[in-house]
């Protein structure tokens, strides 16, 4: 596998396609984890920022206080969604530390099919291994 942090940040080829990494800005902090899933699962930074902002369903994420959001695929005959787990720093402002007032993505996929509502995050297991193994969430 590539690793995209020594990778041009403008954009990168990468999984055979171009993907531009996208920047951290003071309204969301992307993990290394959650870019990386966003070039193996072809999502760019506006689908994501657009899942959060819009949500189709709203769930608790698997790690401690988390949030995931759900949005529909756009393609009929093959349905999926994109979800997006994401935890939301509180802005405090006599504390000027890097990460308040954000949204921290922590990671992104694609979920072949229609997940069940109000059942756990269709999280895949390789996705659940490495977040665990990168130490996100125990």
């Amino acid at each position: 596998m590539v690793n995209i942090c020594h990778l041009d940040p403008v954009g990168a080829t990468l999984y055979g396609m171009n993907f531009n990494i996208p920047k951290n800005d003071s309204k969301y902090w992307w993990t290394q984890h959650a870019v990386r899933k966003m070039a193996f699962y072809g999502l760019s930074a506006d689908r994501v920022k657009r899942t959060v902002r819009n949500p189709k369903r709203v769930e608790d994420g698997v790690a401690e206080n988390t949030i995931a959001v759900m949005q529909p695929g756009t393609n009929p005959k093959k349905p999926s969604e994109v979800w997006v787990m994401y935890q939301q720093k509180e802005q405090n402002v006599k504390l000027k530390t890097q990460n308040l007032g954000r949204k921290i993505i922590i990671s992104a996929w694609r979920y072949p099919g229609v997940s069940p509502v109000g059942k756990k995050i269709p999280i895949p297991a390789d996705i659940l291994e490495e977040l665990k193994n990168e130490g996100v969430f125990k």
